[in-house]
């Protein structure tokens, strides 16, 4: 599986991008999941629901299945926090993983930054960013400076960077 972060921090954009760069790699031909870091607390269940009160009765994994989708919960308790790589080993193979957020993990990532966010850019200092996405052109960094309102400038990038073969005729305008 060709995995690759969409990092930043908070309020740059990420989420932005992956709702269209999705698409944008969808269109190419290939097959995209997710995996997407959240706050601590964070939670898609809720009091009163059937797998809530299987939890809360002890349940290590609850799984939640209907004819449109399936959710699996594990309990981490003392555990803390999963690994990356033990939430890759998880997903079903596809063509390209994208991974939102981990961007203290090491695994190729390109960077969301907007100067206006009053935020540095960690490009500098993390040698797992392969490229940076900004709206700044003009922005000098030692990884290539992709187009952040370009999804498919940035999808090409992608596909080149694994070097992967599009079977459609889907490509960057």
């Amino acid at each position: 599986m060709n995995i690759i972060g969409i990092s930043g921090w908070s309020g740059n954009g990420k989420t932005t991008l992956l709702t269209r760069l999705i698409p944008a790699l969808k269109a190419r031909g290939f097959k995209v999941s997710t995996i997407k870091h959240a706050h601590h607390k964070f939670d898609i269940d809720v009091p009163g629901k059937d797998s809530y009160r299987h939890r809360e009765a002890g349940a290590e994994e609850v799984l939640i299945s209907s004819s449109n989708r399936w959710a699996l919960m594990h309990e981490n308790h003392d555990n803390g926090e999963a690994h990356l790589e033990d939430l890759i080993a998880r997903m079903a193979p596809v063509d390209i993983l994208l991974v939102e957020g981990f961007k203290s993990e090491s695994f190729p990532k390109i960077e969301v930054w907007r100067q206006e966010s009053g935020t540095e850019p960690r490009v500098a200092s993390d040698d797992s960013i392969v490229a940076l996405a900004t709206p700044d052109l003009t922005y000098v960094a030692p990884v290539p400076i992709l187009n952040l309102n370009n999804e498919n400038a940035i999808a090409d990038f992608i596909v080149q960077y694994f070097k992967l073969e599009v079977t459609t005729n889907e490509t960057a305008g």
